[in-house]
């Protein structure tokens, strides 16, 4: 990535026609396969600087095939009457020092949503104790540990953003791979298993909401058909992972 500045001093009386300019010239930076995203950003203290930032894919994106194309034309047509007031207008690399302050607004976790490890421990108290009654599951569970499900519940927390507590005390990734080995799990039990849990999060309360239920479904399929194919006799799965931290994907929390 390349990073291009370019430095504009513009008295107050064309500040208006300067900005909406750029409106329209922003057009062709949109429609550029070279270009990644651009700001143009107005002194606080000098009112009369500009700062246009542009991130293009290459150096060679933006002087030969950006310059070289009809976008390149339209943009220019419309900011050609303010080239004299350039300042500066220099390419630049960016380095390794780069960072996310604290004041930086994020989502809450799938963690912090559903409400910390409480929430999970209720899950999963609830779903084991149906799946001693199942005649497809009850097979795959018996002589279950009686502290499975806080396991499982840690896991759980630990894969939805909450503390390590998991990795640390179970052994992360390797101890719940070597719980699947070996057990020939099939997609009936799968779906049944899936079903049952569904079930379990209506009964306890876990949030309902679509973009949290997009994100838990998701989770769930992938942990449960990744746990078919690492069961089966002739699997070969990766012995050594870290725990998947999953997050909302392609939609977050929803607000007004």
């Amino acid at each position: 990535m390349i990073l291009e500045y370019i430095r504009y001093r513009i008295p107050g009386s064309r500040a208006d026609e300067f900005e909406a300019a750029y409106t329209r010239a922003a057009n062709s930076l949109r429609e550029s396969p070279n270009c990644v995203d651009f700001e143009l950003s107005k002194g606080v203290e000098g009112p009369d600087q500009y700062v246009l930032r542009i991130r293009w894919n290459s150096l060679e994106g933006h002087l030969e095939n950006f310059r070289g194309s009809a976008h390149f034309r339209s943009f220019f047509a419309e900011i050609k009457p303010y080239v004299d007031a350039i300042e500066e207008m220099r390419h630049y690399v960016p380095t390794a020092v780069v960072g996310v302050g604290a004041g930086t607004p994020r989502p809450p976790t799938l963690y912090e949503w559903v409400g910390g490890q409480d929430a999970f421990e209720r899950l999963f108290a609830r779903f084991y104790g149906t799946v001693a009654e199942d005649e497809i599951l009850a097979p795959l569970f018996a002589g279950m540990n009686p502290a499975h499900a806080h396991h499982v519940a840690l896991w759980l927390g630990e894969v939805f953003g909450g503390p390590a507590a998991y990795t640390e005390l179970r052994g992360g990734y390797e101890n719940m791979l070597g719980h699947h080995l070996g057990k020939a799990i099939t997609e009936e039990q799968r779906r049944r298993w899936l079903n049952l849990l569904v079930d379990a999060a209506d009964h306890v309360g876990l949030p309902d909401d679509p973009e949290f239920r997009a994100a838990f479904m998701s989770y769930l399929e992938w942990g449960t058909r990744l746990a078919v194919a690492n069961s089966q006799p002739d699997a070969t799965p990766i012995r050594r992972a870290p725990v998947p931290r999953w997050g909302w994907g392609v939609a977050p929390p929803w607000t007004p």
